[in-house]
């Protein structure tokens, strides 16, 4: 696998680009262009990753495709196809989005959200991305979470099943699927279940913690990665058995210093267990 995180204070450049993502001692790193960029910038951070032996791992198309507003879900839909477009040009891994809500809040929740009228209507939205852009070498992937779909090993295995195209592929974070104190505490064996049914979908992977707080009636937060209590070292020997190439991204720190002390546990946790970032 490949560790990779966010950069901090990258111009636009190629090389300023590179240079700060070995200087992290990272292999994977985040698309560092939009959808927006020109072919020949596409091209040349295409160049500059092969050149520099570094993965892309994925575009982020956040945004709310199944949005109950219409001009909401045109222009997100616009989005996850171009994003899906730059993914496959720069030969990124995914590109990576959430199912969408179709509530409010883009990310949910939302009382619709678990239902057979969402689930059919997040095939249909999935295919029309997919086969809009036909992707070449790259994936169209929904991020696991704790209220939509898909919200277990199960229902991502369902719903790669209806959608049905070679272009959609899986993105796994084990942190949003652990939504009670029963998944909080047997981690590992969720882990495990995901990687034993998504294994062979797999193209790229969030790596955050969680943390159960001792008070009524359920408190879970996201915290930086060896300050909670998911189980690292079954994540890290479950992953170890994918392409070797398959990133491992890490998010939602707030500064450098946090990146690198959550790389510097991730990697005592893989250099325990004789595995290589």
């Amino acid at each position: 696998m490949r560790l990779g995180g966010p950069l901090f204070g990258v111009t636009n450049s190629p090389e300023e680009w590179v240079k700060a993502v070995k200087d992290h001692g990272y292999r994977a790193s985040y698309c560092p262009i939009g959808y927006d960029a020109e072919e020949d910038e596409i091209q040349a951070y295409c160049q500059a990753a092969e050149k520099a032996d570094i993965i892309i791992a994925e575009v982020g198309a956040w945004s709310n495709p199944i949005s109950p507003d219409q001009q909401i879900q045109q222009e997100s839909v616009e989005k996850c196809k171009r994003s899906l477009q730059l993914a496959d040009e720069i030969g990124a891994k995914c590109a990576v989005n959430i199912a969408g809500s179709r509530g409010d809040k883009w990310d949910g929740p939302d009382p619709s959200d678990l239902t057979v009228d969402t689930f059919d209507l997040i095939v249909e939205t999935v295919r029309d991305i997919i086969d809009t852009v036909n992707p070449q070498r790259s994936f169209y992937c929904l991020e696991t979470m704790p209220w939509m779909y898909p919200d277990s090993a199960d229902s991502y295995v369902e719903l790669l099943k209806a959608i049905d195209r070679k272009g959609c592929a899986a993105h796994l974070d084990p942190v949003n699927l652990i939504c009670s104190p029963q998944r909080y505490f047997n981690n590992g064996s969720l882990i495990k279940e995901c990687f034993a049914k998504l294994g062979p979908y797999i193209k790229s992977c969030h790596a955050k913690d969680i943390l159960l707080h001792p008070q009524l009636t359920t408190h879970l937060d996201e915290v930086q990665p060896g300050k909670g209590r998911l189980d690292y070292m079954i994540y890290l020997q479950e992953l170890s058995k994918l392409d070797p190439d398959t990133p491992l991204m890490m998010e939602h720190l707030h500064s450098e210093e946090e990146y690198r002390e959550a790389a510097t546990y991730i990697r005592g946790v893989a250099e325990a267990e004789n595995i290589s970032l």
